[in-house]
């Protein structure tokens, strides 16, 4: 189960934003390296009582680390970084259905655990909460908070305002989240103002329970009584947060600026050393990419993260780059890719045949695409964990075979019998590949749906194959060519295939409505098992998750996800998640693409980061900081005003 907070980002690089008594029968504890080791409590049970969190019980940081290793502790605090934005928003509110939200219009808000380090996984360190105490079992946890926490209004955070923003979120929130904590979480209660505890439901999976409540975006109650703001509205105005932004100003579809809180309260915490170091994080908006490169080399805004291949190959070679004032890096990222690519609608009728898809996506020319359009700067993706341990290779062998022969009729032959599935390969002369186009007729003549006299397919009740592609038109011109090419080639199998280019506002109300047969859309790659796995390719919220874009609803890959929901070890947990690799290739719901293995980023020459970088984040807003030194020599070199 992914935490609120987390769902509502835009998925943008770079920011991974006490009790002092104990309640009575609380187990004392104590800490090998950054392991917590349980004693038994006064009621004979064994209690566990830690700083941070993770589901095996290994911290890398112990309780008195001074901050992540990654980070430069006496990084200055200064300066402003700019960042672009496409299209429109009409809303600060990220955590409805409803309105476009700003960019990183959720900064402001923090929770009981914060994000984990960027230089290890499925770990997370106390924030709001200076400890957290739950037995062996995990059937309940109880969250002592920082008394000093307080909101940017100078009110303090307490528990109350905890149980009140988890319920929040269940009442108001949105319904996919909704409907997946309500089973897991059934109760809640506040000890006192600094203590409040959650109860899981017995019997289920202890994955994505502790860390999920720990990661609820934590609003001030009273703001909402006093406002009457409703969280699943499109509004404006923004309850006070308690993290280090605020918003300063917001100029609708024009620009967002948010400031440091200068008087933060927990500025001086070890997680939170060395980061948050910009005095303002400001946004800009743009109808569409071409405007916002051409603002960049202005010095309109001056930090870009940049994924259009032939800008990347072509466009930076302008007299600020050749001069040094803007620098042009491909840094490290460790993270598996995002798993993007052509999304099917599985809830279109024409679209439930798998031959059909698979004949559509025979029509997707990567080579060729690759060459000709993106520069030869791409590899072909294959996998929902490309280039990781959890990646499904070959027939499956070994452990894997065996928990897979384990769940029984759900899993089919094939899946036992054949390879992993891999893209198909394509000649890279031409667009259309007359051997795909060969297969590709003879998949559609399968599914019933021959050529008519007049080039067009139609089933046997004479209904036409139509195909609608939707389009955000204010991304990049390369994506718009990749996709332009790709119903060329649909049109030559006799597919009425038609791309409808609509404005992000209506892009984004027709996504949220499923209103598609195929879209260009994204899934979330995965490192470890959790009950978020459901949300994004689990049955039971397919028909509604924002996080299911094809409408994903597979029994096969709900026994994987729930079965690895109960691994007793990573090893035993990392065989499930690769047979869900194998599980997700099979079921064929997305045209993979491409990717690439690093960063491409450009930025005036104002900006310094910890070198070598960690390996789960770019940092950008989170661990970078500004030279004033040499912004001055920007500005005096005309670079920059």
């Amino acid at each position: 189960m992914e935490s609120a907070r987390n769902k509502a980002r835009l998925r943008l690089p770079g920011l991974r934003l006490t009790r002092r008594s104990v309640l009575a029968g609380l187990s004392s504890f104590v800490l090998v390296g950054g392991k917590a080791r349980a004693q038994a409590g006064t009621d004979g049970g064994e209690l566990i009582r830690s700083h941070g969190y993770s589901f095996y019980g290994d911290l890398t940081y112990p309780p008195d680390f001074k901050n992540f290793s990654y980070v430069n502790p006496d990084a200055p605090k200064g300066g402003e970084i700019a960042l672009s934005a496409l299209g429109t928003f009409d809303s600060m509110n990220p955590y409805s259905r409803k309105g476009r939200r700003g960019q990183l219009s959720w900064i402001m808000y923090e929770s009981l655990l914060g994000d984990g380090p960027a230089d290890t996984y499925g770990e997370q360190y106390g924030l709001l909460a200076e400890g957290l105490e739950y037995p062996r079992s995990k059937d309940w946890v109880v969250f002592f908070m920082r008394p000093e926490a307080r909101f940017s209004d100078g009110t303090q955070v307490t528990a109350r305002d905890v149980l009140f923003s988890h319920e929040l979120l269940l009442e108001q929130g949105l319904p996919s989240y909704a409907v997946a904590v309500k089973k897991r979480i059934p109760r809640a209660e506040v000890i006192d103002d600094q203590t409040i505890k959650f109860y899981f439901t017995p019997g289920i999976s202890r994955r994505s329970l502790i860390d999920q409540v720990g990661g609820v975006p934590v609003w001030p109650r009273r703001w909402f009584e006093e406002t009457g703001a409703r969280l699943d509205e499109s509004r404006l105005e923004t309850p006070p947060g308690s993290g280090p932004y605020m918003v300063e100003t917001v100029d609708v579809n024009r620009r967002i600026v948010y400031r440091r809180n200068p008087d933060y309260w927990g500025r001086d915490l070890p997680i939170n050393r060395g980061r948050f170091n910009f005095d303002r994080i400001r946004v800009e908006y743009f109808g569409d990419d071409t405007a916002a490169f051409e603002a960049f080399k202005a010095g309109e805004y001056t930090f870009r993260l940049e994924g259009d291949s032939r800008k990347w190959a072509t466009g930076y070679d302008f007299p600020k780059v050749r001069s040094g004032a803007v620098v042009k890096k491909e840094l490290p990222d460790g993270t598996p890719p995002t798993p993007t690519g052509i999304v099917f609608n599985l809830g279109r009728e024409i679209l439930k045949d798998k031959r059909v898809r698979e004949a559509v996506a025979l029509g997707y020319n990567f080579e060729w695409t690759n060459e000709s359009l993106q520069y030869g700067l791409f590899r072909q993706r294959a996998s929902f964990a490309q280039d990781t341990p959890l990646m499904a290779t070959g027939v499956p062998e070994g452990a894997e075979r065996a928990f897979l022969e384990s769940l029984g009729d759900v899993v089919p032959p094939e899946l036992l019998s054949e390879p992993a599935r891999m893209p198909h390969s394509s000649s890279p002369r031409r667009l259309t590949d007359r051997r795909n186009l060969r297969k590709a007729m003879k998949l559609l003549d399968a599914a019933g749906w021959p050529v008519g006299s007049d080039g067009k397919r139609r089933n046997a009740q004479g209904q036409l194959l139509t195909l609608t592609f939707l389009f955000n038109s204010s991304s990049d011109g390369t994506l718009g060519a990749v996709i332009e090419s790709f119903m060329t080639n649909l049109r030559k199998m006799g597919i009425d295939a038609r791309l409808e280019k609509v404005d992000a506002a209506q892009y984004t109300l027709r996504r949220r409505d499923r209103d598609y047969d195929m879209i260009f859309d994204a899934y979330a790659a995965f490192l470890g098992t959790g009950t978020g796995l459901l949300q994004r390719y689990g049955s039971s919220e397919a028909a509604f998750s924002l996080f299911n874009p094809a409408g994903l609803a597979s029994p096969l890959v709900d026994a994987i996800i729930n079965a690895s929901l109960r691994a007793t070890s990573r090893e035993e947990e990392v065989t499930m998640l690769r047979a869900l690799d194998r599980a997700l290739r099979y079921e064929f719901f997305m045209i993979p693409v491409w990717y690439k293995a690093n960063y491409w980023v450009a930025y005036y020459d104002q900006y310094e980061y910890p070198d070598p970088l960690p390996p789960y984040d770019l940092g950008f807003l989170d661990f970078w900081w500004f030279n004033a030194e040499k912004a001055e020599a920007l500005k005096a070199s005309g670079a920059l005003r």
